[in-house]
């Protein structure tokens, strides 16, 4: 399993069962490096979908009471096991990446922390699980990511917004439940 890509670098690549064996490995090493407890850590994102292709980073939902009580100590713990706070602005959620060396130019890993239970919280794993059992969306999902190299766009935000609209409709899709 070869995991990273570089800064604003988009590749998809074919699913890796190994993915789920990384998020649960690393999930361990922050449950035993932080006060975190296993239930607010969960597994996102396109490795987390099974038998789609994607990104080759392993996405890491923490939840927390509050983003605005965690302390310099809570980020030192994730910096111990390697993972550094971006400079990323995302309303309701910080980002923290992991790098394969000191020259932070490949990121295997993100943990995007949001507040455990709340809205943020609840749409990443509905996202999760609505396309884990829907084959149909799951598919329409992945030939929308492949379409974006089809397209003249660049770059991470580029591809991010090209497949923004699709999101939304699935967290729509949980407010009509």
């Amino acid at each position: 399993m070869k995991l990273g890509l570089k800064n604003n670098e988009v590749v998809i690549v074919p699913f890796d069962k190994e993915w789920k064996d990384e998020f649960n490995k690393t999930k361990t090493e922050i449950i035993q490096n932080t006060n975190l407890t296993p239930t607010q850590i969960e597994h996102i994102g396109s490795t987390s979908i099974e038998g789609i292709r994607a990104k080759p980073i392993i996405d890491i939902l923490i939840g927390v009471d509050s983003l605005t009580t965690l302390d310099k100590a809570f980020f030192k713990d994730l910096q111990n096991i390697g993972f550094y706070r971006l400079k990323v602005e995302r309303p309701n959620e910080i980002v923290c990446a992991k790098f394969t060396d000191e020259t932070f130019e490949i990121k295997t890993h993100f943990i995007h922390i949001v507040e455990f239970e709340k809205e943020k919280w609840n749409q990443m794993l509905f996202f999760r699980d609505y396309l884990n059992i829907n084959q149909d969306i799951k598919e329409q999902y992945e030939n929308l990511k492949e379409s974006f190299f089809s397209t003249d766009l660049k770059g991470i935000n580029s591809y991010t917004d090209y497949k923004e609209q699709f999101v939304q409709s699935i967290f729509e899709r949980m407010t009509s439940k």
